[in-house]
């Protein structure tokens, strides 16, 4: 019997229309702000479908409640010709001392594929509030077995160097006719994020009849290091899994241990995706988009604890 428990949609989209946030909150990320309150980080798409990224706060206390929703994009698209001039979403937030770096995927629109997914930074000085590029080039570009996505989704800086785990993608997967992206887990780390290594170190592939696995979201627990992604099959099936390791590197999948499950009806009933954990004075939070990759906007669960919530 599972510990979790959901507490329904949080942000709903089409509660909160904007022109360039009419629907969706794709893969929320979590963060404490400095004032004590929840931001939640996502990326709000247009009538076009072209993402940026904005944020909405909620209580700490009751992340049910929402005490703000960005009335303009944190991070907007990139300039013509960049590689994020077509949309950005989350891949995730990192202190450095006070500064507080985001990490993005870019999308671009080529002629013969259906895009490219590399990623990007900016920094904020101001603990989320607004960005600013480090740089209009991606930090995580093009490489063998990359060629077509390179997406960062968990960041750490310790000891002076950036940790991350990312998606990597080389191929498509045809469909029913639709193209759909394949991609795999991989690790890298360096001290400067403009001077990166090219390619980095598989993690988890996918396993048939997995052709994507991607979104990792790594933490620590127990000693152990967690991992919690969402895997997509020919079938359909677009869910989450977990897996531990204890070095970060070498990792034995567990996903049958992951307690969320679809809904009988309702935002997340087909579809549970993009899980992303927040500790908040004891309690365990896990805000994730439901159908359609979050087209109606993300909720939340909670870990019940022993003493109950």
């Amino acid at each position: 019997m599972s510990n979790m428990r959901k507490l329904g949609l949080v942000y709903e989209a089409a509660r909160h229309p904007q022109p360039w946030a009419s629907n969706s909150a794709l893969t929320p990320t979590p963060m404490r702000h400095p004032d004590g309150h929840i931001r939640v980080f996502a990326g709000f798409r247009d009538a076009e479908g072209i993402s940026r990224i904005g944020y909405v706060d909620v209580d700490a206390q009751d992340p049910t409640r929402v005490l703000r929703v960005s009335s303009k994009p944190a991070l907007d698209i990139g300039r013509p010709g960049c590689f994020d001039d077509n949309g950005v979403i989350m891949g995730d937030v990192a202190w450095k001392g006070s500064d507080l770096y985001l990490f993005y995927v870019g999308f671009q629109r080529v002629m013969k594929a259906k895009f490219l997914a590399f990623t990007g930074v900016a920094v904020s000085k101001d603990a989320g509030e607004t960005f600013l590029r480090l740089s209009e080039a991606p930090i995580l570009d093009r490489a063998p077995l990359q060629t077509t996505i390179g997406a960062v989704h968990t960041a750490w800086y310790e000891d002076g160097r950036w940790r991350l785990w990312f998606a990597r993608g080389d191929g498509w997967e045809p469909i029913a006719g639709v193209d759909y992206p394949r991609y795999e887990i991989c690790y890298m780390e360096g001290e400067d994020l403009l001077a990166l290594p090219r390619s980095g170190q598989l993690c988890i592939p996918p396993t048939p009849p997995e052709y994507r696995i991607g979104r990792p979201r790594v933490y620590r627990r127990d000693g152990q290091y967690v991992m919690y992604y969402t895997k997509g099959t020919v079938g359909g099936d677009y869910f989450p899994g977990v897996a531990v390791s204890d070095d970060g590197l070498n990792w034995h999948r567990q996903d049958d241990k992951f307690e969320l499950r679809l809904s009988p009806e309702g935002w997340d009933a087909r579809h549970l995706c993009y899980p992303a954990w927040l500790t908040v004075d004891g309690r365990e939070y896990v805000f994730y988009n439901g159908n359609d990759m979050g087209k109606d906007g993300f909720g939340v669960a909670v870990k019940a604890q022993a003493h109950g919530v």
